[in-house]
């Protein structure tokens, strides 16, 4: 049996929206958003964990590489587990990486480091785990981009429109940088 909630976020959820409460979600079956050709599906967030952690998959086709953003006071984790992810980063010294993540390995991106990811082959999946003083940012998918009950990928890609890039940062522990120039890659 799977046990749905109401949250402020959604009338039907599997996630409780109050800590404390242990609870199961059968795969795929958490909250989903598409964002750009993405689908995002969150299983814990700040609710859950006082604000300390988030987990969540992105699974995506292959395609363009992602704004670049940076998180002040959160770290962020990439875990693949299908496919191949391509990482951007760069530190806080101005000096950039790149890394070709297939499956079974990690990235690692500290706060306030710039960062961007490519999604280089179709039906890859990242385990993301979000953590740090800023709080958790999982619910920014569903706002900036479509909250979803569907399983798969977007139909055609939810890509919000420029003004609404700048409504989520504050909020969500999220800045982009439209002018960022990588290097790499």
């Amino acid at each position: 049996m799977t046990v749905e909630f109401a949250t402020p976020y959604r009338p039907a959820s599997r996630i409780p929206a109050e800590p404390g409460k242990p609870y199961f979600i059968e795969k795929g079956e958490g909250d989903r958003a598409h964002l750009f050709g993405d689908l995002f599906t969150i299983y814990a967030g700040g609710e859950q964990t006082e604000h300390t952690f988030n987990f969540f998959t992105c699974e995506g086709p292959k395609g363009e590489i992602i704004p670049a953003h940076l998180h002040p006071d959160t770290y962020e984790v990439f875990y693949i587990t299908d496919g191949a992810v391509r990482l951007f980063v760069e530190d806080t010294r101005g000096e950039q990486y790149e890394k070709l993540l297939t499956s079974g390995d990690f990235g690692f991106v500290p706060k306030n480091c710039p960062h961007a990811y490519r999604i280089e082959r179709h039906h890859s999946r990242i385990v993301g785990v979000a953590a740090g003083p800023g709080g958790t940012f999982e619910r920014f998918f569903e706002n900036l981009g479509a909250p979803t009950q569907e399983h798969g990928l977007p139909h055609t890609p939810v890509v919000p429109e420029p003004a609404k890039f700048g409504t989520v940062p504050q909020r969500y522990d999220v800045r982009f940088l439209p002018d960022h120039q990588w290097r790499i890659g």
